[in-house]
């Protein structure tokens, strides 16, 4: 079977936007089916999950990059020799990964997070109060920059929270 040859420019970018919306029709349909498929006899009494309020793993995903370059670029966190020498030697693409698995388990969503326990993976940075105060107003700047409510802030807060004793080590 031969293909028609298509030359011209406007003609080329109707089939690439026809494509493109076609592939965004699809992913949309997909989605909304794992959806009820997912949800299927759920009693509808059940709340929604806070990983599903808050809008799954890309919403997560797109709120930890953010996250994760607030506070790769803190001074005030920086200032810590083991905080400075950590963000060189971790890529932060790897971070942002594991901080979104972590997150995503957290909030009751499909993924499990692989990485390190949080003392592991803290101990040896000697985090004090103050850097955990630096984070957690980083952390609300991001949530507040993607509008998340109030009601969802402190759910992520109070979970975020629970790690609190294994990361601050240092007075």
């Amino acid at each position: 079977m031969k293909l028609p040859r298509v030359t011209s420019g406007p003609r080329i970018a109707a089939l690439l936007a026809f494509c493109l919306l076609a592939g965004v029709a699809t992913i949309a349909t997909l989605q909304q089916t794992a959806w009820a498929e997912h949800h299927e006899g759920d009693d509808a009494d059940v709340a929604p999950s806070l990983y599903d309020r808050l809008g799954g793993t890309y919403a997560i995903a797109t709120v930890v990059d953010d996250f994760i370059d607030r506070v790769s670029a803190n001074d005030t966190l920086n200032a810590n020799p083991a905080i400075d020498a950590a963000r060189k030697r971790v890529p932060p693409a790897g971070l942002k990964f594991q901080v979104t698995a972590f997150m995503i388990q957290a909030t009751g969503g499909p993924y499990k997070y692989h990485g390190r326990n949080m003392v592991d993976s803290h101990t040896h940075l000697h985090i004090t109060e103050a850097e955990w105060q630096t984070l957690a107003a980083d952390f609300k700047a991001t949530l507040d920059h993607f509008e998340v409510p109030e009601k969802e802030q402190g759910e992520l807060f109070a979970l975020v929270g629970t790690t609190h004793d294994d990361i601050v080590t240092a007075e």
